[in-house]
């Protein structure tokens, strides 16, 4: 797709929140509010021509490697949200790019966003095949207080869990679609720390994608103020989530 005529380096647009984004209690879902930023930064994307439908051409796609959010509050069912997002830096086969949520002109949450240009048929990185330079970067302005960050997975993990990856799991890009290794964990989560909005930050890091069919293994060690959890497959981490809990 041609850059559109619209595009610009730092991208905004508005999502009303529907029942389908929210908790019983009416707020946000984290797995919905990170789908919510992937979507905005697709979008700008998209209107910048580096889309999945633009880097298919040369058998690319973006993926996600870290995620980290800092969340001052959740917005609730019917609010109109603002999501800003715009990129840090692009080099080669890497990209950090930042995002914001607003609610009535306040910053609610901040997020950075750590992707790699992953060939889908070779099944590895590469550096990005399509032209950039017209997306400014801003290589000091960020979202969040603390930068994404590899997770430690420590020796006192034990596991709390298992799953089988059905097809309900996968994206466009034939593998565990991000969102779902945070929900996996988050249903193990006590629902009460949610339901009272008590986390107050959390990381992830992707290492390994899984397919239809992998069976893993979810551990978890855990203290009054934070939870780590990791995703094996044959003892291999797949995927670490740390939970930072007010």
């Amino acid at each position: 797709m041609p850059i559109a005529s619209n595009f610009t380096s730092i991208y905004s647009r508005d999502w009303e929140l529907n029942f389908t984004h929210c908790t019983p209690n009416g707020y946000l879902k984290y797995t919905d509010l990170c789908n919510l930023l992937q979507l905005t930064a697709g979008d700008h994307a998209d209107i910048g021509g580096i889309s999945f439908t633009d880097m298919q051409q040369h058998n690319q796609a973006w993926v996600l490697s870290r995620m980290k959010l800092e969340i001052e509050s959740l917005p609730k069912w019917r609010d109109i949200v603002t999501v800003k997002t715009w990129i840090v830096s692009l080099e080669n086969s890497r990209s950090v790019r930042a995002l914001e949520m607003h609610v009535n002109g306040k910053k609610v949450i901040g997020c950075e966003t750590y992707w790699a240009v992953f060939n889908t048929k070779l099944r590895r990185p590469e550096t990005l095949a399509l032209p950039h330079e017209h997306f400014e970067k801003y290589p000091e302005r960020f979202a969040t207080v603390e930068r994404v960050k590899k997770i430690e997975l420590l020796d006192t993990l034990k596991k709390i869990g298992s799953r089988k990856v059905v097809l309900s799991d996968l994206d466009i890009v034939n593998h565990v679609n991000n969102v779902k290794y945070l929900e996996w964990c988050l249903d193990l989560v006590n629902p009460k720390s949610i339901l009272k909005q008590q986390l107050k930050s959390f990381d992830m890091n992707f290492m390994k994608e899984l397919v239809l069919g992998d069976e893993v293994a979810i551990d978890e060690t855990a203290d009054t103020s934070k939870s780590i959890f990791s995703i094996t497959k044959n003892g291999k981490p797949c995927f670490a989530l740390e939970l930072d809990w007010k």
